[in-house]
């Protein structure tokens, strides 16, 4: 098992690289999707309303051979590899999505952009097939000690408002065209998009070495803004996998949104994927509480036992990439900088120490009691 950073935004750049191999990071994600382009995210971040806020890729061009392997010989200058290319552009892929006109040449975009990934030498890319995206947070300060974390609360917001036109994912891939419909899709049309999409690139996939990585809803509820949701029970998981069986058909594997889900045990989720040697990367992230109502927690303070999900891993021979995720920001002049070096401090501690943390508890039969926090 290996700790990584990921990196996106202003972070992937030469000092992202120099921060993470300071913190002993010797493999990476990286975002090329801009997301911060355009958008005024102020309503989110300063004064709490819902969101997240994403930008503008309207303009943006499918990205190039060369662009990737710039990022990925940037990163080499630092002793860093990439372990995986995560989220597509919604420009790239919005009518794949939508099942609109032009899907087909998307496609076909789409498979160019993972052949020169794996000419680049980047091994997975983690993409969310959602129409919605994440969508419901709050930002407050309710994490440890009153640090800034999101909560996500259906209470508290319309959950049922619709996408607004030429948006997918939060972020805008077209102009809006006024009076336009609101988008909405059933859950078995979005799993029909699903394996029309698995069907077409997982072939490229295995041909150019790449593993596509799916990650599970957030939030894991039913139906968010009119569409349905893909992966909201730990169980999809096995049949997004089932629809085109195949090592390239893989999990970016978040820890923190299966344990959002109502059903479901974490632990045997994690032992049985970790078997199946599904796992393309793991985002290692706890929370407290579950849909529908749950926030973000540092690390070592949610409901889940971290150091158990390292003993389960270490028991199935786990040998990839794990990834601090959507980490509370600590108070002082970097928030990012100093949440993301706590976590990967404490997450190499785990996995230094891996082969003295004692057997697993939840392995055993029956299991010992234990307390999880209350919402």
């Amino acid at each position: 098992m290996r700790v990584g950073l990921t990196l996106a935004n202003d972070k992937l750049s030469e000092d992202g690289a120099k921060f993470a191999s300071q913190l002993g990071v010797t493999d990476v994600v990286i975002h090329l999707v801009n997301y911060t382009n355009a958008a005024d995210a102020s309503a989110y971040t300063q004064r709490g309303e819902v969101g997240p806020i994403l930008g503008d890729v309207s303009n943006e061009a499918l990205w190039s051979f060369e662009r990737m392997s710039d990022a990925v010989r940037m990163l080499a200058g630092h002793g860093i590899k990439v372990a995986a290319l995560e989220n597509f552009s919604p420009k790239f892929w919005s009518d794949v999505l939508l099942d609109g006109p032009n899907k087909r040449a998307q496609m076909e975009d789409l498979k160019r952009l993972v052949r020169d990934a794996g000419r680049a030498g980047i091994p997975a890319i983690g993409y969310n097939f959602s129409l919605a995206g994440v969508w419901g947070w709050q930002r407050k300060p309710i994490a440890r000690g009153g640090a800034m974390t999101v909560e996500f609360d259906m209470a508290n917001f319309r959950h049922d408002e619709p996408i607004p036109d030429g948006m997918v994912w939060n972020m805008r891939y077209r102009s809006e065209v006024p009076g336009a419909a609101p988008i909405t899709i059933s859950h078995d049309e979005l799993w029909q998009r699903l394996e029309w999409f698995l069907k077409e690139l997982v072939p490229v996939a295995e041909e150019a070495g790449v593993k596509l990585a799916a990650h599970p809803d957030d939030p894991p509820v039913d139906m968010l803004r009119g569409t349905a949701r893909l992966v909201k029970s730990h169980e999809k998981y096995d049949g997004l996998r089932g629809l085109v069986p195949s090592a390239s058909n893989a999990l970016e594997f978040c820890i923190g949104s299966l344990q959002e889900m109502p059903g479901g045990d974490i632990y045997d989720t994690t032992r049985h994927f970790a078997r199946e040697k599904a796992i393309a990367y793991v985002h290692f992230r706890n929370v407290r509480g579950k849909v529908p109502k749950y926030s973000e927690t540092f690390v070592d303070d949610g409901d889940i036992d971290m150091t158990e999900i390292v003993r389960i891993l270490r028991d199935e021979n786990y040998d990839g990439l794990m990834v601090p995720d959507h980490v509370p920001d600590l108070h002082g002049p970097s928030p990012w900088h100093t949440g993301n070096a706590y976590t990967v401090g404490y997450m190499r501690a785990l996995i230094q120490n891996a082969d003295t943390l004692g057997p697993s508890w939840s392995a055993m039969s029956p299991r010992p009691e234990r307390k999880e926090h209350a919402v």
